[in-house]
């Protein structure tokens, strides 16, 4: 029995292939995710599960094997075929569907891994329902002795396509020069869907300049996860070179974008996840919108100013999408670079992120740089995230704890430890997974940030 601490997370099923995910371990999984979730009409559910994967060599392999498992169960299977994520979380919204994305987003090409989701996108995390597939992966699934479940193929890209350009409308922009860089992941399927006329539909005033379109699960150009800086640099120096408007980076599953600047700066999620909010507050009014702890405290600060309610959870997006269902938020933002819409199931979307940020831009006179569009949500200096490998954690964070006790305004332990200072704050939370304290530090300018940042990382590897 391989080890399944290894390879079931807090949100997903993840590892490598084919010593740690096998088409085993995939047929085992299908099947168990119809029980659980009760997907099969016998049970009463929808009777169907839809299942898309990723650009990466073992997908299609590992995806007959979970639908066979799925079928075994008495439930029917819909194949999509190529998929980002939030093609297939539209795909669960618009179908009313369970559904499974076979991705490992931004892990390199020997990884592979599953995204489970119930019906209307609604995430299958440890405490809603995960835990209970690995019990029965574990113990063996019951087999099922009536029929199996059919297989249906659906091509749901143009639908996925329309429905973005319904919630972000570009027809009336100005004409922008875009740069993207799909990384060789799904980017590059998707993109030329929404935002080009790959999907049959009719042409937006954007001209794509396409990097690493070409579907590629080796990641031959560079790893498809743009936090890493290193990730950037292609598209910081053609966005350069070009003169183009602004810049678009998606990760490999493209459920995350980053963008950067006419001058090739990076937009910090944070800045993104501002100017979003102030856009979903002006189409619905007084609504809540979420952000994590680490956040820049700007975003607070903009969805009051905008009329909004601030309300802060978590990290992670189990947490962001609860949140949003318990309190009706029209939008929540990560520091990850994940973006939440109520209206798309209060699922995360890349590509709808991205299209805010051309909208934003779209809608000023010609000649305005996007860097003065997002100037009044750009107030801080943060850190980005730092990853510290530390022998003990706890000691560390109780050295930092008593360094700082003497400054501090407020120290709360939620989501690991928040230190906040008269204008300065940082926070330091453990990994679930690795013995890390991941560190992110905000203060009124770059030398004070620099100075926190360095202050806390020597007390952090001392206190170890």
């Amino acid at each position: 029995m391989r080890n399944l601490d290894q390879i079931i997370k807090a949100y997903d099923v993840r590892g490598t292939y084919p010593d740690q995910l096998d088409e085993d371990l995939a047929h085992a999984v299908g099947a168990a995710l119809v029980r659980v979730v009760g997907a099969a009409a016998r049970d009463g559910g929808p009777g169907a599960v839809v299942i898309g994967h990723d650009m990466r060599p073992s997908g299609p392999g590992l995806v007959a094997a979970f639908a066979e498992g799925v079928r075994e169960q008495g439930c029917d299977v819909i194949l999509i075929g190529l998929a980002s994520t939030d093609g297939l979380y539209f795909a669960s919204g618009s179908l009313g569907l369970p559904g499974a994305m076979f991705t490992a987003s931004h892990n390199p090409a020997q990884y592979n891994g599953i995204k489970l989701c119930r019906p209307g996108a609604a995430p299958v995390g440890q405490d809603t329902g995960l835990r209970e597939i690995r019990q029965l992966v574990e113990g063996g699934v019951p087999t099922y002795d009536g029929p199996l479940g059919e297989v249906s193929e659906q091509d749901l890209l143009v639908g996925y396509a329309q429905f973005l350009r319904g919630l972000v409308d570009l027809s009336g922009s100005r004409h922008l020069k875009v740069v993207v860089d799909a990384g060789n992941g799904m980017g590059g399927f998707t993109v030329p869907a929404v935002l080009g006329d790959a999907a049959g539909l009719p042409p937006l005033p954007l001209d794509i300049d396409e990097m690493y379109f070409e579907l590629d699960g080796t990641f031959p150009n560079h790893e498809a996860n743009p936090i890493e800086p290193e990730n950037l640099r292609d598209l910081q120096a053609r966005v350069r070179e070009t003169g183009a408007d602004i810049g678009l980076a998606f990760d490999g599953d493209a459920d995350r974008c980053f963008v950067v600047d006419e001058r090739g700066e990076l937009v910090t999620p944070s800045t993104l996840t501002a100017l979003i909010a102030a856009r979903e507050l002006a189409k619905h009014p007084g609504s809540p919108v979420i952000h994590n702890l680490i956040t820049s405290k700007a975003v607070p600060e903009v969805i009051v100013e905008n009329g909004g309610t601030a309300v802060r959870t978590r990290v992670g997006h189990s947490f962001i999408k609860q949140t949003m269902a318990d309190t009706g938020a029209v939008f929540g933002g990560e520091h990850s670079g994940h973006f939440y819409f109520r209206d798309f199931w209060r699922a995360d979307s890349g590509m709808l992120a991205a299209m805010h940020a051309l909208a934003a831009l779209g809608e000023t006179p010609e000649g305005t740089a996007l860097s003065s569009v997002l100037a009044p949500y750009d107030r801080y200096c943060v850190s980005g995230e730092i990853n510290t490998t530390v022998a003990d954690a706890t000691a560390a964070t109780e050295a930092i704890r008593q360094e700082f006790a003497s400054r501090a305004v407020d120290i709360e332990d939620f989501d690991g430890m928040t230190v906040t200072g008269d204008d300065w704050w940082f926070n330091v939370r453990p990994s679930n997974t690795e013995p890390l304290l991941r560190l992110n530090v905000e203060a009124a300018d770059e030398s004070a940030m620099a100075a926190l940042r360095d202050e806390v990382l020597t007390v952090m590897r001392e206190g170890a």
